[in-house]
């Protein structure tokens, strides 16, 4: 129990780590900003997919029901981490950015016969960009030239306490009860040219603290001695987060290279004024073969386009409709290991695949945003010495493209490691 609890306030303690945001896109301006994938490293290889898997040794969050599956002599403790490069192309202008971001922390055990316990921190969206463009004024006979900057940061996280159980054999169920919280901050900065020229600065600001529940159902049938296939269905009920979010809008003049005269302020905003997440429908099915052999296909649907999205726009804040869009994504994978039980190192060895297409939950003056295409492929290497062999390195290797008509098109690589500490923390040791 004392290392339960060391291993939940090292939880708590890296929260703060969440702080830098896990994306470099002019995209995660829009609605709450890039939503996270909220996988583990064992998901990441066959690129998110796991709504039917039920893995003994690995935490799987996307489907609580999984938790009942944990071995009862295990104590499970993973933790993940990204690095990514992303090229930026709009017309013939390309630009690459690159960043780290620890990605989550989770942990899991089995608390009583078929009841599996799971606790941990994620991300639920990320904000971070920074970008400017710089034209002339039109019609301006001093031939006055404008820089619009655009930057933003922020983001969601969620702590989480789930539970998964399996009354009777096959059928098992489970929830995840989590806190969400977070902030943005978006700036948009109009600078002109000439030290008399007023310049306009508006500051985007909403701070979130609320609820977040997500339910699993799986059901396994068993289709022979060597193979079974198990149905996944999760649910996430939609509702206002809050947030108030309200806009500093700031006129001023440059006065030195160092300082500005600040000419007005206004703070705009209202306690009716508050952000929603969607009602969220996930179904998918695993296929098992002996344990070596699992494929699976997994389809979400996020019920965005029913919700309202605070806009400034004509100097207020309104609640608007029409902003956001029924947000689909299907994927489908698997994993391979030639003898999950052998002794030889290389057939205990996972090895991952898989591919995802999703749409956007968001427009862009009245265009759908950018859709999303995703292949990855990675390993599962286990880790054998003398105190321990059954904890696994999960490594993986994804390509993300997003584009649409007209707008900038996204090519992200990233490099997923996860490490999974299984430790035999509730065997009873017995003495001759």
């Amino acid at each position: 129990m004392k290392k339960i609890l060391a291993t939940a306030s090292l939880v708590v303690l890296v929260t703060s780590s969440f702080a830098q945001s896990g994306t470099n896109s002019p995209y995660s301006q829009y609605g709450l900003g890039e939503l996270s994938d909220q996988t583990s490293g064992f998901n990441r290889g066959m690129n998110g997919l796991g709504l039917g898997f039920r893995e003994h040794n690995q935490v799987n969050y996307i489907n609580p029901a999984s938790y009942s599956a944990l071995d009862s002599l295990s104590f499970i403790f993973d933790m993940g981490i990204s690095g990514q490069l992303t090229n930026f192309k709009e017309n013939s202008r390309k630009v690459n950015a690159k960043n780290a971001d620890l990605e989550y922390v989770q942990a899991g055990f089995r608390a009583a016969r078929h009841l599996g316990v799971s606790f941990g921190v994620l991300p639920f969206t990320n904000v971070g960009y920074d970008y400017s463009f710089s034209g002339t004024v039109n019609g301006d006979a001093n031939n006055t030239t404008y820089t619009n900057e655009y930057s933003g940061s922020g983001g969601l996280h969620q702590v989480y306490l789930g539970f998964g159980w399996e009354p009777f054999k096959g059928f098992a169920f489970g929830a995840n009860a989590s806190y969400l919280w977070g902030n943005y901050t978006r700036t948009v900065n109009n600078v002109f040219s000439g030290s008399s020229s007023t310049n306009l600065m508006r500051i985007y600001t909403a701070d979130m603290r609320s609820y977040k529940f997500d339910f699993g159902l799986q059901y396994t049938l068993p289709l022979s001695k060597k193979d079974r296939l198990t149905l996944g269905l999760t649910y996430s009920p939609g509702h206002d987060i809050g947030g108030e979010p309200r806009v500093v809008v700031r006129s001023y003049t440059v006065t030195s290279s160092s300082q500005m005269s600040v000419i007005g302020a206004d703070t705009l905003g209202g306690a009716s004024l508050s952000h929603k997440i969607p009602h969220i429908f996930g179904a998918g099915f695993a296929f098992n073969h002996q344990n070596r052999w699992k494929v699976g296909v997994d389809y979400s649907l996020q019920k965005w386009s029913s919700l309202e999205a605070p806009i400034y726009e004509s100097h207020t804040y309104t609640m608007r409709s029409g902003f956001y869009k029924d947000r689909s994504k299907l994927t489908a994978g698997g994993e391979f290991c030639n003898n999950p039980m052998g002794r030889r190192f290389f057939d205990r060895i996972r090895y991952r695949v898989g591919a995802s297409y999703a749409t956007p939950y968001y427009t862009i003056n009245g265009q759908d945003g950018p859709k999303e295409i995703s292949v990855s492929a990675g390993f599962g290497i286990p880790i054998i010495n003398s105190a321990n062999n059954r904890s696994i390195l999960n490594i993986s290797g994804q390509w993300v493209n997003r584009s649409a008509d007209g707008l900038i098109k996204e090519n992200t690589f990233r490099i997923n490691i996860g490490l999974t500490f299984n430790e035999r923390w509730f065997m009873k040791w017995k003495v001759d």
